[in-house]
């Protein structure tokens, strides 16, 4: 081939990558208005991390990010599709087009903003004390003579060391299943663990009558939406804000979490 023609043939190809890049950008921008022609949300949530998403006795799922995933429906006046996804396979779901947003307790980071958006924080996502509703603790001055069971070398661990008082018996477990074994055998008086740990150990043993009690750290969740979707971002930010104002947003962190939401990154 000579070089005129190779020169031809490579300008041609150029602005058929460059034709494919707009095609691209435009469809990007498109997941709001295909879901209000639609009349139609798909929401990526959890099913297996309790409380923000699982499975009730009657088979459907239930939690926070589902509550959630319900309420941008309802606010945007269209049906939902509930999608359930596993940590792995949540991000790959915008990214394929299989869900227009992810509610499944997702943290922002920058190696997940290469690939996907954010909405504003709609949750928390934190580490706590938990002990029974009988038990007054309202500092951590009162875990003074109490018994704590953590998971040795967790979040909660190192948080829970800085915080509490020199008089707290702080025991520490192998993982979480032996942490929350021993709060539910009463070997320990209270946990410190995270809110899906403490969430799944208070479904299965009400009888506990556990609660939240102290703040450890707070880890806020985002809503992932395809990258590029700004209209669609925007429109779900309008959400929340309002939700945020209404009080929305703290009753569901109440049913859920026991706490209100409180203040939340944008």
């Amino acid at each position: 081939m000579k070089l005129p023609q190779l020169s031809k043939r490579l300008f041609s190809l150029s602005m058929m990558s460059a034709a494919l890049l707009v095609a691209a950008g435009v469809q990007a921008q498109t997941a709001l208005d295909d879901v209000m022609k639609a009349k139609k949300i798909t929401i990526a949530i959890p099913t297996d991390f309790p409380p923000y998403g699982f499975v009730g006795p009657d088979l459907k799922p239930q939690g926070l990010d589902i509550d959630m995933a319900n309420y941008i429906a309802a606010k945007l006046g269209v049906e939902i599709e509930l999608t359930p996804v596993s940590s792995a396979n949540r991000v790959p779901y915008l990214q394929t087009r299989k869900a227009d947003l992810v509610i499944s307790t997702l943290g922002k980071n920058a190696e997940r903003e290469k690939v996907i958006d954010f909405t504003a924080a709609y949750s928390p996502f934190f580490q706590a004390v938990f002990a029974p509703k009988s038990m007054s603790i309202k500092s951590f001055a009162d875990l003074s003579g109490k018994s704590i069971g953590v998971t040795r070398g967790a979040i909660e661990d190192q948080e829970l060391t800085k915080l509490a008082p020199a008089g707290a018996d702080i025991k520490r477990f192998e993982d979480n299943n032996a942490t929350v074994s021993s709060f539910v055998a009463g070997q320990v008086q209270l946990i410190a663990t995270g809110a899906s740990v403490a969430g799944n150990m208070m479904a299965k043993n009400p009888k506990l009558a556990a609660e939240y009690k102290l703040l450890l750290k707070d880890s806020p969740n985002f809503i992932g939406v395809g990258k590029g979707e700004d209209k669609l971002r925007l429109k779900v930010n309008e959400i929340i804000a309002t939700g945020k104002k209404a009080g929305d947003i703290d009753k569901m962190a109440v049913k859920w979490l026991g706490r209100p939401a409180g203040d939340l990154p944008q």
